[in-house]
C-alpha cells in the first residue's frame, strides 16, 4: 500500500475527479437556477464540495513531500491523513447537512417543477456519464495497487488516502445522482414537490454515512498504524540473518503512506563483539529495505533472548 505509484495514480484519480465536478457543479447551479429544485441544488453544493475536497487532497500530497526538519524529524508524511480527515468533515458539514436542511426546508413548502422542467433531467443523466468517467478513472488506479483484496477490505486497510476517499466520493456521488433523478422524475410526473425534497434527504444521509465511514478510516491513519501483514512478515523475515539469531519483538508504524518505521529487538549470540554486532545491525537494515522499501526509519535494539 505505500507505493510510490499509488500516490501517482491517486494523482490522476483526483484530477480526473476535479474536472469532473467542477463542470458538473456549474450546470446543476445553472438548472437549480432555472428550476428551483432542491435536489438540484443539494447536488450543485454536493459537487462543489466534492472539488474542494480534491484541492484539499492535492495540497496534502504537495505538502506531505516537505523533508524532514528539527520540528518534525520523521517529516510530513502524515500531512496526508490531515487534509483526508479534513475532506471527511467538509464532506459531512457542506454536503451532507446542507442537504438535510434543504431538503427540510422544500418539506415545509413543497413546489413542483414549473419551468424548464427537461433541464434537470438532461443534467443529471450527463452528469451520471461524467460522474462515470471520474469513477472509472479511480476503479482503474485502484486496482493497480489493490491486488486481490475485496473493495472493501481495500477502502480499510489502504494506508495512502487519496484513492478510497475519491472512490468513496464518485460512488456516493454517482448514487447521490440516482437520488436526484428520482426526486425529479417523481415530481415532474406527480407536480408533487415532497418527492424533490426526499430526493434531497436521500442525498444528505448518503453523504453523511460516507463522511463517518471517511472519518473513522483516517482517524485510525492519524493515530498511527502499523504495516500491513505481508510487509510485517517480510520485515521479521529479513531481520534474521548475517548475525541475528532470532526477532524477540518488532514494532512498525507508517510515518505516511510512503515511509514506515521499524523498531525490533534482535537477538544477536552472546560470544559476539561490539563490531560483529554492528556489522549485523547495518547488514540486517539492508535486508529491510530490499525487502520492502518503504521502511526508511529503522531502530534495531541487539540483545539476548532470555
Amino acid at each position: 500500500m505505500g507505493d510510490p505509484m499509488a500516490h501517482d495514480g491517486g494523482s490522476k484519480a483526483i484530477v480526473a475527479a476535479l474536472g469532473a465536478n467542477l463542470g458538473i457543479a456549474v450546470t446543476k447551479f445553472v438548472a437549480y437556477l432555472l428550476t428551483s429544485s432542491s435536489s438540484m441544488l443539494a447536488e450543485s453544493v454536493h459537487s462543489l464540495a466534492d472539488s474542494g475536497n480534491q484541492v484539499l487532497l492535492l495540497i496534502g500530497g504537495r505538502r506531505a513531500r516537505k523533508a524532514a526538519d528539527d520540528e518534525h524529524p520523521f517529516g510530513y508524511g502524515r500531512e496526508r491523513y490531515v487534509f483526508a480527515f479534513i475532506v471527511s468533515i467538509v464532506l459531512f458539514s457542506l454536503g451532507g447537512l446542507f442537504a438535510l436542511y434543504e431538503a427540510w426546508h422544500k418539506w415545509q413548502d413543497p413546489h413542483p417543477i414549473e419551468s424548464w422542467t427537461w433541464v434537470p433531467v438532461v443534467v443529471l443523466v450527463a452528469a451520471i456519464a461524467m460522474e462515470g468517467y471520474s469513477f472509472r478513472t479511480a476503479i482503474h488506479e485502484s486496482n493497480q495497487t489493490r491486488g486481490d483484496q475485496s473493495w472493501v477490505s481495500f477502502i480499510r486497510t489502504a494506508k495512502a488516502p487519496e484513492l478510497p476517499v475519491v472512490l468513496l466520493e464518485d460512488f456516493g456521488a454517482l448514487i447521490g445522482l440516482v437520488l436526484a433523478l428520482g426526486g425529479v422524475g417523481l415530481t415532474l410526473a406527480t407536480d408533487d414537490g415532497r418527492w424533490d425534497a426526499a430526493g434531497t434527504a436521500g442525498i444528505g444521509v448518503l453523504l453523511v454515512a460516507i463522511a463517518v465511514v471517511l472519518a473513522l478510516e483516517t482517524k485510525s491513519l492519524l493515530l498511527g498504524e502499523s504495516a500491513g501483514k505481508q510487509d510485517v512478515a517480510a520485515i521479521r523475515a529479513a531481520l534474521v540473518g548475517d548475525g541475528v539469531s532470532s526477532v524477540i519483538h518488532l514494532r512498525t508504524m507508517h510515518l505516511g503512506p510512503d515511509e514506515l518505521l521499524v523498531g525490533a529487538k534482535i537477538e544477536v549470540p552472546a560470544a559476539t563483539t561490539a563490531a560483529d554486532v554492528a556489522a549485523a545491525i547495518d547488514a540486517a537494515e539492508e535486508r529491510v529495505r530490499t525487502a520492502v522499501p518503504i521502511a526508511r526509519v529503522i531502530y534495531l535494539e541487539p540483545d539476548l533472548r532470555r
